[in-house]
């Protein structure tokens, strides 16, 4: 593993008890799937950062978001946890939504979302695409 900023240290140290553990999971399921990720602090929240990708876990009040991946990259996770999007590349967990989510699930949406060899989804008509996919640019 790259060297952590300070900055995202202290970030990780003021995260309050409750839900601390889920990112504690979320960060070492990371770091298992990409050990050479830089963590740096972007937009005031951990980065991950991988080549030209990009990973971002912070905490709001109510649990962990991931965001950050270009669509088609989460490896089918917003598909099956569909309930679990509340915007185009934003993923809310409260601690009893991840409780339920194997490490697994998250380990693949990790690789998708860093992988720079991760083919992009592309067609031609939106109405056509797959979730996450990406129509051809006019």
């Amino acid at each position: 593993m790259e060297a952590m900023e300070g900055v995202v240290q202290d970030y990780i140290d003021a995260i309050a008890p409750e839900h601390r553990s889920l990112f504690d999971r979320l960060h070492a399921l990371v770091l298992e799937a990409h050990p050479d990720a830089a963590v740096v602090l972007s937009y005031h929240i951990p980065t991950y950062k991988v080549g030209r990708r990009r990973l971002f876990v912070g905490v709001w009040k109510h649990g962990v978001s991931i965001y950050g991946w270009e669509q088609g990259h989460d490896a089918g996770f917003t598909a099956r946890h569909p309930e679990l999007r509340t915007g185009k590349g934003t993923i809310q967990l409260r601690p009893d939504d991840a409780a339920g989510i194997p490490d697994n699930e998250f380990r693949d949406l990790v690789r998708a979302a860093l992988d720079p060899d991760q083919p992009v989804i592309r067609c031609e008509m939106q109405s056509a695409c797959p979730e996450g996919g990406l129509p051809w640019p006019s």
